[in-house]
Order: structure tokens, then sequence, then C-alpha cells
């Protein structure tokens, strides 16, 4: 199954439309990468976080061409569905 993201739109505070090649779609909030801090502290200003790109190479959405988020991840906070397999530790 392909998990690449095709298009993301900017909707409020910190959550992105995301449409996936197979074409379902849906909104993810990335307040919690946020909250974690590390690398996605810099995108707690929001001005910052709504200067992503869809990467159509790797199929992800990025922030300067150095933060992202695996598609799959993308994938099942989007639509609900399970993380694959090989991505569920223990599995």
């Amino acid at each position: 199954m392909s998990y690449d993201v095709i298009s993301a739109e900017y909707i409020e505070d910190y959550r992105i439309k995301v449409s996936f090649e197979n074409g379902k779609q849906g909104v993810i909030d990335f307040f919690p990468y946020i909250e974690k801090g590390g690398i996605y502290s810099k995108l707690k200003d929001v001005k910052i976080f709504r200067k992503f790109e869809v990467n159509s190479e790797l199929g992800v959405i990025t922030w300067n061409k150095e933060i992202d988020i695996a598609p799959e991840t993308l994938y099942s906070e989007a639509t609900g569905e399970p993380l694959p397999d090989w991505m569920v530790a223990g599995s």
C-alpha cells in the first residue's frame, strides 16, 4: 500500500489536511509533536509551522527540508487506520 502524501493544506492552529496517493485524506493535529520538543519545537511558531511543503520524492510533509514525519505515521493519524505491522514494536 502506498502512504505517500500528494497534497497538504493548512487548516488552522497546528492542523493540516493531508491527501494521500490512494485517494484517502484526513486532518492531522501536529501539536502533540510540538509538545514533545526536540526538533519539532522549531514549529511552535505558527508562522514557521505554516511554511511546510510536500516533498513528492519522499511522499512526506517537510519543514525547511529538515523536519518530517514518516508517511505511514501521517497516514495512520489522518485515516485512523493502524500502522503497518513492520512499524509496530514487537511485530
